[in-house]
């Protein structure tokens, strides 16, 4: 009996302790920082001439698509023992950590949801500062990459707490897909295949329209198809304030565009650049996503822009860039 007793109780025991340590699995506290801010954890020297040079071109270089030159990403410097033994630092949503040691495999590790979520943490394991500066090089497409899909993970888990269920419902009711839509902006306008949802405060504007049409052949990705399509769609729903004066896209200043991962697509491209009035002096940044609904029968365009003239724009254009990225259809897990 006792025999009996004694494994009952280690039974209960082993169940407790997976229990709580699934539960720590699962429960974690959500992660800190300010929108498109990193940690970069380096030993005190390392952020440094020509590898600080290096860092900088990577993660502080202008983005794309702003009419005044902003930083990918703000960098705040600490040294590895700080991240090691603060968890304020380790509660942070992007962490890049350079980690110098001898033995070190030369390898970059990326750890999702490691001690907050969302989070991202990014450990360079290197055996010396060449080999570090050399895996920086190689795989900066794919560290940058994951920063930004933890700010939209952010995004969405901010928008989905505050969102505007009516407007969101209008929106998956019109088209059959869902946004993830905050509380404070309104619908500008509805109508057939389009619509213009809107945030307006004293100080800036954001704002996305959703375009749908019919999918008919690949050549509808074409740049410059996309480029003229965005503006049709500008011209005919977004009138400017001057008689006459309409939106378009800036074609003076090159627009970038680039084939893009997008969950639950078939096929996406990303564009980003200037808008501006034409009749009018009004302008700013924007993002549009076109895409190959799930099903490949519609072409799906979103498009993100800001007006902002009194303030950075790079935080703003995250907000509706996040928007965009919140597309769901029900079908899709």
């Amino acid at each position: 009996m006792k025999r009996i007793l004694i494994l009952m109780f280690s039974a209960a025991m082993l169940l407790t302790a997976c229990h709580s340590r699934e539960n720590e699995a699962i429960v974690k506290k959500s992660s800190s920082g300010k929108t498109q801010e990193m940690i970069l954890a380096a030993d005190r020297g390392l952020y440094t001439g020509a590898t600080k040079e290096l860092i900088d071109s990577i993660f502080r270089a202008p983005q794309e698509g702003l009419p005044q030159a902003e930083p990918r990403f703000s960098v705040v410097s600490i040294p590895v023992s700080s991240l090691e033994n603060t968890q304020m630092f380790q509660m942070h949503r992007n962490i890049v950590l350079c980690d110098i040691k001898e033995g070190n495999p030369d390898k970059l590790y990326i750890h999702h949801d490691k001690w907050a979520e969302p989070q991202v943490v990014i450990d360079i394991a290197a055996t010396s500062e060449a080999s570090l500066c050399n895996l920086l090089r190689r795989y900066s497409d794919r560290i940058i990459t994951e920063l930004y899909a933890t700010e939209y993970r952010r995004m969405a888990n901010v928008f989905y707490r505050d969102r505007n269920v009516d407007l969101m419902k209008r929106v998956e009711k019109k088209f059959g897909f869902t946004l993830n839509v905050p509380q404070e902006f309104m619908m500008a306008k509805d109508d057939d295949g389009f619509v213009w949802l809107m945030k307006r405060t004293k100080d800036f504007d954001l704002n996305v329209l959703v375009h749908t049409e019919p999918y008919r052949d690949q050549n509808q990705f074409d740049a410059a198809k996309i480029l003229n399509r965005l503006d049709t769609t500008m011209r005919r729903n977004v009138p400017g304030p001057a008689e006459g004066s309409y939106m378009g896209t800036e074609r003076r200043i090159d627009i970038q565009n680039r084939v893009v991962d997008f969950e639950g697509v078939k096929y996406a491209v990303e564009c980003r650049g200037l808008w501006r009035l034409f009749g009018d002096f009004m302008g700013g940044p924007f993002v549009s996503y076109t895409l190959l609904s799930p099903d490949g029968t519609q072409i799906v365009e979103l498009i993100g822009f800001v007006y902002c003239p009194r303030f950075d724009k790079r935080d703003y254009l995250m907000q509706v860039d996040g928007i965009c990225r919140s597309i769901k259809w029900p079908t899709v897990e």
